[in-house]
């Protein structure tokens, strides 16, 4: 009778934990888009769409070759305090692959900004939410704060997320690298920022400036995040941590610059994948291959405290 019992105790178990999560599809003309909503126990929650940043990154934070996981850290994160959230992999990524029919050179900056801008049409539309917030994190900041613009979130968070424009950020980056790769690197910034796709790309730098992606880049480089940060009429927050080593304070104080309805909140010791890291750099890099490391505390309790007051 016992085992029965324990049985059906992790039955029951297994099947709340299972119901809380969610999979949910956005049907777009150029395929599906696949996401995980996460649903506390409670009656209306507020939800947050939270946005990954650049590259193969998917709807938990993962890509490849590194599984950091702290998107879905930050979604567990919300869900403990009784917070609602949608991430979903981005178009051309992980679930979501299949989406994208035209290849890499068709997709556009703005082809994120309208995706982000149907999955919160979605959220708004679901009677089983109180409101719906944007999140983003790094690129994915500049990303929701555009969408914010035509969506009208209650409220906007950006985490991570760049001051400046995406040609001054590759430039900042790069002038870490060996010097002969910021020589070869500004010639074609140069040619992007006119709009010219530029055909014979050095082998060193060709993962970054292949000719299929300058499409997307040349889209990228015409918003600047200070200026599309001031266009937000929602209340917002603005979260950096001081051991990143993509972006910088500097960015996030430009942000809360621009729009005089912001908060800003420093996270002493956070990197760039939201954990506790040091300055050094390659000791704050091995942080982004370790599954287990959580996220540095204080904040969760930042972005619940602005959802919820």
């Amino acid at each position: 009778m016992k085992q029965l019992g324990l049985f059906f105790l992790l039955f029951f178990t297994a099947y709340i934990m299972h119901s809380q999560q969610e999979a949910i599809t956005l049907k777009t003309a150029s395929g599906n888009l696949q996401g995980t909503l996460l649903l506390p126990e409670v009656e209306k929650p507020p939800v947050v769409l939270i946005i990954a940043g650049s590259g193969p990154t998917d709807r938990n934070g993962n890509n490849p070759s590194l599984q950091p996981n702290y998107l879905k850290m930050l979604a567990e994160g919300l869900h403990k305090n009784n917070i609602a959230s949608l991430r979903f992999d981005k178009r051309g990524i992980a679930e979501s692959a299949s989406a994208f029919k035209g290849g890499e050179i068709e997709l556009r900056f703005e082809t994120y900004i309208n995706d982000v801008e149907q999955w919160t049409s979605v959220l708004k539309n679901d009677s089983r939410f109180s409101s719906v917030i944007i999140l983003g994190h790094s690129e994915g900041s500049l990303i929701g704060m555009i969408a914010s613009q035509q969506t009208s979130p209650e409220k906007y968070i950006s985490i991570a997320g760049p001051g400046i424009t995406m040609q001054e950020t590759l430039k900042r980056q790069l002038a870490d690298q060996p010097a002969y790769i910021l020589s070869m690197s500004l010639p074609i910034i140069e040619e992007l920022e006119k709009g010219n796709i530029v055909d014979s790309v050095p082998p060193l730098i060709n993962a970054l400036f292949r000719p299929s992606i300058q499409p997307y880049l040349i889209s990228c480089f015409k918003y600047d995040p200070a200026v599309e940060i001031s266009k937000v009429k929602c209340p917002v927050l603005i979260i950096q941590g001081t051991t990143d080593i993509q972006i910088q304070v500097d960015d996030a104080d430009k942000l809360a610059s621009a729009n005089s309805n912001s908060q800003l909140v420093v996270i002493e010791g956070m990197n760039h994948i939201l954990k506790q890291a040091p300055k050094n750099r390659l000791l704050n890099i091995q942080t982004y291959g370790n599954p287990k490391l959580q996220l540095k505390e204080g904040l969760i309790d930042a972005v619940v405290s602005f959802i919820m007051n």
